[in-house]
């Protein structure tokens, strides 16, 4: 495995610690079908959230959330109601939100973490 895919990874872990320390309940992670990848699947009361994560060693090529743009959060959309259809009974009643967690920084362990929440 490559050293950016370890990195990536560690990232990713990051983020779920992260999110479970503020009431998150992690799903999956790392969810596949034919369109994609979705990094974690998360519950937080009454909303699902898709959470792409981004980890980056430095924001010299720019901040992780620049990643995010209008293609990716169509593809992100795309992907979450493509697991929606395989798993209704973990949506029911719920309502699905796209959300990015940005990590910068040498060491995803004790980078800079950020969290964009409900990306419309």
């Amino acid at each position: 495995m490559a050293a950016k895919d370890d990195f990536g990874r560690a990232g990713e872990s990051r983020a779920v610690e992260y999110l479970t320390g503020r009431g998150y309940d992690i799903i999956e992670r790392n969810w596949r079908c034919p369109q994609g990848e979705i990094d974690i699947i998360a519950s937080t009361g009454a909303h699902l959230a898709v959470v792409e994560v981004k980890t980056r060693r430095s924001s010299a090529y720019g901040h992780p959330f620049e990643a995010v743009d209008a293609r990716k959060l169509r593809r992100l959309w795309q992907l979450a109601f493509a697991w929606a259809a395989v798993h209704p009974d973990e949506v029911r009643g719920r309502d699905i939100r796209v959300e990015a967690i940005g990590i910068t920084g040498p060491d995803p362990a004790v980078a800079e973490i950020e969290h964009l929440e409900d990306l419309s």
